[in-house]
């Protein structure tokens, strides 16, 4: 077990890596060399500015950040400017830890549950199959069930997911009410003895208040179902849409308690800053990125190792 969770880990590592190289090339490392030989003067700080917006860290988590790092400069009497950058991935990381590193529970008596949520075409579905992969290697047992009963196209690509990662699938036919389809899949879960069951949901927009009827129905059926079993809302974004992406996630945060995000597509934005700006916007713990197309590209999110790798320039 130790092997494979050293292997685990050495992935995970190599995936963010990965993950955060566009952002690294692009913008954090131009960070780094800001600070080479930098007086810690006004003009440091503009530049700073500038750089962390336009990674997308965002205005208000920027905001925050400069401003735990110039008091901490002040009140630690820090002059010399690789001093001033430690702070600041100190103060990344911080910003980064909210709510505490939070994976979902693991359960001794029952399956978790885990309710993916996002908008349609952040990449829900090929995050469930992440998620699949990722617990198959830990040796956990996985059922899905496919609640998106509003496409046809969803039900079948989460089939097809199943077939290829070899776990069973409950579906209903189109159209079908979503809350039956999670009422079956727990049932199925615990017949089964499955440990881990990951329900995928609908997320159209512009139907928004049946959408978070429907969602809203769903964890109420998953309450009542869990019978005490772990249970966690995962919110799905992606990454390349940026800011736009945290105003979609607002809809469902507002209505729906998210236990925290999968970011999806990290490896295909040089914007990477996202992240720091889902955790001091959304308020909610990054938990997993996606690193690339298959199934492997996952990595549960470190955020020191996360800050490190964006910094890392060997």
């Amino acid at each position: 077990m130790e092997q494979m969770l050293g292997f685990l880990r050495q992935r995970g590592k190599k995936n963010t890596d990965r993950a955060v190289e566009k952002t690294r090339r692009s913008w954090f490392g131009r960070v780094a060399s800001l600070f080479a030989g930098a007086q810690l003067d006004d003009g440091l700080w503009d530049a700073l500015e500038e750089l962390l917006v336009s990674a997308d860290v965002g205005v208000g988590t920027t905001t925050e950040l400069l401003s735990r790092l110039k008091r901490r400069v002040r009140d630690e009497n820090v002059t010399e400017p690789e001093g001033a950058l430690e702070l600041l991935k100190q103060e990344m990381v911080s910003i980064l830890q909210v709510n505490g590193p939070s994976r979902p529970a693991e359960s001794s008596h029952g399956p978790r549950v885990l309710l993916m949520v996002g908008v349609n075409g952040v990449g829900k579905t090929t995050s469930i199959a992440k998620l699949v992969q990722l617990y198959k290697d830990e040796g956990k047992r996985v059922l899905l069930g496919a609640a998106d009963t509003y496409r046809a196209a969803a039900i079948e690509q989460l089939q097809e997911w199943g077939r290829r990662l070899d776990v069973d699938v409950i579906a209903h036919q189109r159209g079908a009410d979503p809350g039956a389809v999670a009422f079956d899949a727990v049932q199925a879960a615990r017949a089964r003895e499955v440990d881990v069951v990951i329900i995928d949901t609908a997320g159209r927009l512009h139907t928004k208040s049946n959408l978070m009827a429907e969602l809203e129905k769903i964890e109420r059926v998953l309450s009542r179902q869990a019978g005490g079993f772990p249970q966690s809302t995962m919110l799905t974004l992606d990454a390349t849409t940026g800011q736009n992406g945290l105003f979609q996630a607002r809809s469902f945060t507002e209505l729906l308690s998210c236990d925290g995000v999968f970011l999806a597509k990290l490896d295909g934005t040089a914007k990477g800053g996202v992240v720091m700006a889902v955790a001091g916007e959304l308020r909610l713990p990054v938990l997993y990125i996606g690193t690339g197309e298959s199934p492997d590209d996952i990595a549960e999110f470190d955020p020191k190792g996360f800050v490190d790798a964006l910094f890392d320039t060997g």
